[in-house]
């Protein structure tokens, strides 16, 4: 069982040039990539963020195109599901490649997709209560979008608190411990 706990620190590993075949200043690279993954790390492998992006996505999918075969009235209500179809895509490309910029849009869009689902809801829910027409369909279809906005608020809030977990660290000035891999 691989388990990960991340201690806030950062490994660069700088591959130098061997010792038997070096010359005067030829020792060390002139360029060489530092990766940051620690962090990150820990939201990919425990936060799953492609599979609920995914599913984000397809839950905003749903809940558009119900808005829209259903009644034209919804399509207000049901019209800023796109943020959960961006922000799921984001999710899923968050968890896909290590970039800060991405997660950080995707944490910025997932707060806003949470407080988009307590609003949706709250006006569903008035909706289901108090509605249009006294159609059983009507309110099995309100029913429906509210039970997604209720599934895209669990998810927004479990992606919120893994992406916070990669995006808002304690310290960002750590100092990193530095490895000299000697070349073949």
């Amino acid at each position: 069982m691989k388990t990960f706990a991340c201690d806030e620190s950062m490994i660069i590993t700088i591959p130098i040039g061997s010792l038997k075949d070096a010359r005067e200043g030829q020792l060390m690279p002139e360029k060489f990539q530092c990766v940051y993954k620690d962090f990150y790390k820990v939201f990919v492998i425990k936060g799953k963020p492609k599979p609920l992006g995914a599913a984000q996505a397809i839950a905003g999918v749903f809940i558009i195109t119900l808005g829209l075969i259903f009644d034209t009235r919804l399509i207000f209500l049901t019209l800023p599901s796109i943020l959960f179809v961006v922000s799921g895509m984001l999710s899923y490309t968050a968890g896909k490649c290590p970039n800060m910029h991405m997660t950080k849009l995707s944490f910025s869009l997932n707060i806003i997709s949470f407080f988009w689902t307590v609003v949706g809801i709250c006006i569903f829910a008035i909706r289901f209560h108090v509605p249009l027409n006294n159609h059983k369909v009507d309110q099995g279809m309100v029913g429906l979008i509210m039970t997604l906005l209720v599934v895209e608020n669990l998810i927004a809030l479990y992606l919120i608190y893994w992406l916070s977990k990669a995006v808002c660290r304690q310290h960002f000035n750590t100092l990193p411990i530095i490895l000299l891999k000697q070349g073949n």
